[in-house]
Formats: structure tokens, C-alpha cells, sequence
């Protein structure tokens, strides 16, 4: 099945955060009922043809922001030279970098961020950061940059004007499409979140991805999307995510 279109329908609902009267969310049941899943050394092709086995990972990461970096840097010293195939590289050359727009990212080597190990590398093939929590036992999302680890989910925030002077933060939470990467996004040899190959996921991604969904919306915030897309799933009101075989 060919990838489907950006401007694929979709089923949103939006309900108050139960933290903050001020914030609404406004959520794509239709991604997040979907079965996408990351394929990673798994099928995957990689976002450029150039770089297959890099996944997704072939730009280095963008941090957020300096608590973002931080935690990255902590967890970068901890990793040994066994965990990292790049380890000497990244102390003795440096692992972060400016882009052209001077924003820090982490470096990119050879078609891949500086963090991933290649399939030959004894410690493990990809992630460096993301072996270190499996090894741990620790929520990778809690040691890998934001984007990293949000990634196809997208949070996106703006200011509604309620009409009577009033105003309140719409957050909304989706799918991290094509348009996410801004205009390099159509540049992209493959992209998984819209391909038929990545939506073989056993668990819906509201629930696959329910760590990383508490991370962006708070444990109460969750627990209402998560009741919402119950909701959708019995009552089969979902246009299907065309990417989605099993649907």
C-alpha cells in the first residue's frame, strides 16, 4: 500500500486537562488507536536510502533545551566504551554540534547520530543511550533527548481565544507526520508512521506508547485519552488509519 497522504481524515477529541482548567488537549484518535510501531533493525529502511540501517537517527537529535541536553550529557558519561561504539570519538572529539541555525544537536558521524551503534558492534546494534536504560532497567525515554523518544508522537501547543476575552492553551497531541520535519520533510526516502510495514504493532499506540503519553500529558491527563480511545475502539467510529493492515 502506497504511504497515505498528510492530509489523511482524522477523528480528534479534545477534553480539559484535568491538571490545569487553562489546558485543553486535543488528541488524534485516529493515530493513536492505530497499530504503529517502531520496526527498527526490524524491517525498517531508514528515513534516507544512504544510511538503512540508521533508522531515523541518520540527523542526530535536537535538544529542546538546556535541561534536555543535560540529562543527555549525564547519562553520555556513564556510558562505557562497550555500551558505545563511538565512545573514544565522542570524549576525545566532542558529541554535540551546532546546526546552520546555530541550535545544539547531538553530532552526526558517517550518516548517523553520534549515540548509534552499527549492526557489528559487540555491545548491541542502535541506540547507545536507549541499550543503556534496557540495561538498567529504566524507561528509555527518561535518558534519550526529547525528540528522540517523542518521535512519531508530536505535541504541538497554541493560545484559543474562547470569544469573551478569555484564553486558554490548546495542546495538541498527534502523530509526527512528514510536515513535523518542516519543508526536508518530503525530502525523506521512507517514513514509518504512514507505511503499511510499521502498523504491525500487537497493542494500539495509546498503549504501546503509554510512558511516553504520561510524559507529555501527566498520569491524569493520560487516563482520560486512554478512556476516550477505549471509547472509539468499541464504538468502530474511526475512519482506519489507511496504513494499518489489521484494522
Amino acid at each position: 500500500m502506497p504511504e497515505i497522504e498528510i492530509g489523511f481524515p482524522r477523528t480528534y477529541v479534545e477534553f480539559a486537562n484535568p491538571d490545569d482548567a487553562d489546558e485543553v488537549f486535543r488528541c488524534d484518535l485516529t493515530w493513536l488507536t492505530s497499530r504503529w510501531t517502531c520496526i527498527f533493525g526490524q524491517g525498517c529502511p531508514g528515513i534516507y536510502d544512504t544510511s538503512p540501517d540508521a533508522g531515523c537517527c541518520t540527523l542526530g537529535a535536537h535538544f529542546a533545551d538546556d535541561e534536555d541536553a543535560q540529562r543527555t550529557r549525564v547519562v553520555m558519561e556513564k556510558l562505557t566504551p562497550e555500551q558505545w561504539e563511538r565512545h573514544d570519538e565522542g570524549h576525545r572529539d566532542g558529541w554535540t554540534e551546532r546546526d546552520d541555525d546555530g541550535e545544539l544537536k547531538t553530532r552526526a558521524v558517517d550518516g548517523a547520530c553520534i549515540f548509534h551503534n552499527s549492526r557489528g558492534f559487540a555491545g548491541g546494534y542502535g541506540c547507545a543511550l536507549h541499550g543503556f536504560a534496557l540495561a538498567n532497567d529504566l524507561p528509555p525515554h527518561t535518558v534519550k533527548p526529547d525528540v528522540c523518544w517523542q518521535l512519531p508522537l508530536r505535541r504541538q501547543f497554541r493560545d484559543v481565544d474562547r470569544g469573551d476575552g478569555t484564553t486558554y492553551t490548546e495542546t495538541q497531541i498527534g502523530e509526527y507526520t512528514r510536515a513535523g520535519w518542516g519543508p526536508g520533510g518530503a525530502d525523506l526516502d521512507w517514513y514509518c508512521s504512514s507505511n503499511t510495514e510499521a502498523h504491525v504493532g500487537v497493542e494500539p499506540v495509546y498503549v504501546s506508547n503509554q510512558d511516553e503519553l504520561t510524559a507529555l500529558m501527566g498520569e491524569r491527563g493520560y487516563r482520560e485519552l486512554a478512556r476516550h480511545c477505549r471509547d472509539h475502539e468499541v464504538r468502530g467510529a474511526n475512519t482506519p488509519h489507511l496504513a494499518d493492515p489489521i484494522r
